[in-house]
């Protein structure tokens, strides 16, 4: 009788306080340590490029010509009037920008939507010889586009905002002056 006791608290203790393998899977030796809640940090390996190219041509030509003759009561030998016009234009263009940014930041589960995917955020400052540069990233992860080392790469972000901002002396060379600027303004 005592057995039945013990095994029936056994049961009905193991029934209240089962362990739900999503919410301990972290805890798990078999599982991967991957990102699935709102504060898990994240790394995401930033791999973009982006290239353009346009070529134009046009070519356009007019010629226009009037001409008349008039007999003269005074007959002058060759009194002919004529008029003519002649408009050619050519333009071609061409035009290509490349671009290509990789590095890595570390960002932070900000919430997890509905259907389970994650809203990330992250920022990083480095700064070299008062070269301040700032990389700011947010947008949308699916938890299957998490590698198992938990890396996402960039393009599997959805609605992804990266934006790169530098500050320092080499960026306040490179625009102009306030009164170059004033000038460009009035002109």
């Amino acid at each position: 009788m005592k057995t039945i006791i013990t095994l029936s608290i056994f049961l009905l203790t193991s029934v209240l306080f089962a362990q739900d393998m999503r919410q301990n899977g972290f805890s798990s030796l078999f599982s991967d340590q991957k990102a699935n809640k709102i504060g898990d940090a994240i790394t995401i390996l930033v791999i973009e490029s982006s290239q353009a190219s346009n070529k134009s041509e046009k070519s356009t030509g007019r010629t226009s010509e009037l001409g008349f003759t008039q007999k003269l009561p005074i007959s002058i030998p060759g009194s002919g009037i004529t008029i003519g016009s002649n408009n050619v234009f050519k333009g071609s263009g061409f035009t290509k920008t490349q671009g290509i940014v990789r590095t890595k930041i570390s960002a932070t589960v900000d919430s997890v939507l509905a259907n389970g995917n994650l809203v990330i955020k992250g920022s990083r400052k480095i700064i070299i010889n008062g070269e301040e540069q700032t990389v700011f990233i947010k947008g949308i992860v699916r938890i299957s586009d998490i590698a198992p080392d938990n890396t996402v790469l960039s393009y599997n972000i959805s609605n992804a905002e990266i934006i790169f901002n530098g500050d320092g002396a080499i960026n306040s060379s490179l625009s102009p002056g306030w009164l170059t600027k004033f000038f460009h303004w009035i002109f």
